[in-house]
């Protein structure tokens, strides 16, 4: 586990303070378990969290307690707090997601992460198409605009929003409510390629008429050109990060 440190006195009374500790603890030890760096049978303590980190037994407490509803640990009386086989993890929690991406092991999880959406990603679509409000297909459509417009800008970080909201829109939109659960992870894994340097300066064309292809098969009913187009977009995105 890291070896760095974050200050707190046991006697803080600055809630802010100690949720902002809460997070970043709660992240150094979730990089550590799902890096590898903390494997599967390593043992935690309380107070050896305490000692390393530096907080109060709450703040170690409670990150405990969020890594355990995640199945990143349990904890045994007499045996103290164990990392989990892999094999328990809640693997879709948008956390873990992102820890994973963060770690060394990033290529295994974008490709994992990858394959997943090629499953889930063009029938959403398809579903979107049969089923989305009026409001969502003019919204779809809106989107698929701004990214036209922020792509060609390279403006990144505002098109990294357009497309989150985009994909985010389709899962919600598509009458599936598993795959409207997805949202969290779709949004980490976009973020991700983003923050790594994984996208291109200005997005392919390529990528951007697709998106437009779905959106405009979305708002006109076409199941078969929406899931078609999905497709294509996830096909450039496995390119792009070299899974083939």
């Amino acid at each position: 586990m890291s070896t760095a440190t974050v200050e707190e006195t046991d006697d803080a009374h600055d809630g802010g303070a100690s949720g902002a500790m809460h997070e970043r603890v709660l992240e150094a030890v979730g990089v550590a378990v799902a890096s590898g760096q903390l494997p599967p049978g390593s043992r935690l303590t309380l107070e050896g969290l305490q000692q390393e980190y530096r907080i109060s037994r709450t703040v170690a407490r409670d990150t405990m307690k969020v890594l355990e509803s995640m199945n990143l640990v349990y904890s045994r009386r007499r045996v103290g707090i164990v990392v989990q086989e892999r094999e328990h993890w809640n693997v879709f929690d948008p956390k873990l997601v992102r820890w994973r991406l963060a770690s060394d092991r990033r290529e295994v999880q974008y490709s994992s992460l990858t394959e997943l959406r090629i499953a889930v990603e063009p029938i959403a679509a398809a579903g979107a198409a049969r089923r989305a409000s009026a409001d969502e297909r003019a919204q779809l459509l809106a989107l698929a605009r701004d990214l036209r417009r922020l792509g060609e800008a390279g403006d990144l970080q505002n098109f990294l929003a357009a497309d989150i909201e985009f994909h985010q829109l389709l899962l919600r939109s598509c009458g599936n409510e598993m795959f409207r659960a997805l949202e969290g992870m779709v949004a980490e894994v976009l973020t991700s390629r983003t923050q790594q340097g994984l996208m291109p300066f200005k997005p392919r064309n390529e990528a951007l008429q697709a998106h437009e292809d779905v959106a405009a098969a979305v708002a006109g009913g076409d199941t078969g050109a929406a899931e078609q187009a999905m497709h294509h977009i996830l096909d450039e995105v496995r390119e792009a990060m070299g899974l083939r």
